[in-house]
């Protein structure tokens, strides 16, 4: 086994996906860093931006605008120029920093509420993301997404942000 594949086995093992209903996808991952962190790492545009976008598919993620409070809103932009590019926004239906993200996914009309939760237990965080679809197609076009290596990127941006502040 290669080292990519090797990486790819691991964050997958990391990195639990069930899903727990016709509508309903759960996604855990335990985190080696305290919830504080894991939570900026999901609300600072310019940390998202060094995780988010899966870097197998080799496609930047260009903007990210984030009004991280209750009611506001956040839109990603994906692509290499304007000609190539998509979108993915929505809005803010509950935040409560370093615990809970509930947000819309509004960019089309079979989107997802999306809601993270951040359970902190001796400064390891178990990241929690909920998805609840409108209908068993909108979930199945979403099921086996690209979580397990997004979240093997937060893992190393979270270790690097640990390290660069002492874990404090």
């Amino acid at each position: 086994m290669d080292a990519k594949s090797e990486a790819d086995a691991s964050a997958k093992r990391l990195t639990r996906v069930d899903r727990t209903s016709d509508r309903e996808m759960v996604v855990t991952r335990l985190f080696d860093a305290p919830a504080r962190l894991v939570f900026k790492a999901w609300t600072t545009p310019e940390l998202f931006m060094r995780w988010w976008a899966p870097k197998s598919l080799g496609v930047p993620l260009r903007s990210c605008q984030m009004d991280v409070r209750t009611g506001g809103s956040y839109r990603l932009e994906f692509g290499e120029d304007e000609a190539g590019s998509w979108a993915f926004f929505g809005k803010y239906l509950e935040v409560i920093p370093n615990a809970r993200l509930v947000w819309t996914n509004e960019e089309d009309a079979d989107g997802a509420v999306t809601t993270v939760t951040f359970e902190e237990t001796d400064g390891k965080t178990l990241l929690t993301l909920h998805e609840l679809y409108p209908s068993k197609a909108a979930l199945e076009a979403m099921e086996g997404g690209m979580l397990p290596e997004q979240f093997e990127q937060l893992d190393a941006l979270l270790a690097t942000l640990a390290a660069s502040t002492g874990r404090a």
